[in-house]
């Protein structure tokens, strides 16, 4: 069992509380975007994770979850639209837009699964 410390502060002993430390992770877009909602909607679940020291490794599995599934997601989304490499060489401008439309479809998809959950 642990030890807590106590601090006087006027006639009270208030505990010396600190978070668990956690391993610097790095974190992209899609992980701060998670911890944005939870930290706005998820509170509990926010706290949970803060408290017991695992909020860093639940958002970089977010993060990297979503960039799996772009991935996959933008793979599966140009071959069934006809999206090809031949494309791309005979008209490029217009490989960039249906790119940016799956990458965009793609993405909708990623935020309302893994982010916004």
């Amino acid at each position: 069992m642990e030890n807590i410390t106590y601090t006087r502060q006027g006639d009270y002993l208030i505990p010396d509380l600190t978070l668990p430390t956690e391993p610097e992770l790095p974190l992209g877009r899609y992980a701060l975007m998670h911890r944005d909602y939870l930290e706005q909607h998820k509170r509990v679940t926010y706290l949970n994770l803060l408290t017991q020291g695992r909020l860093n490794e639940h958002l970089y599995q977010t993060e990297q979850t979503a960039i799996q599934r772009l991935e996959l997601l933008t793979k599966q989304l140009s071959a069934e639209q006809g999206v090809t490499e031949e494309l791309k060489e005979k008209a490029p401008m217009q490989w960039v837009g249906m790119m940016n439309n799956i990458r965009s479809q793609a993405e909708e998809l990623i935020l309302n699964e893994l982010i916004y959950r």
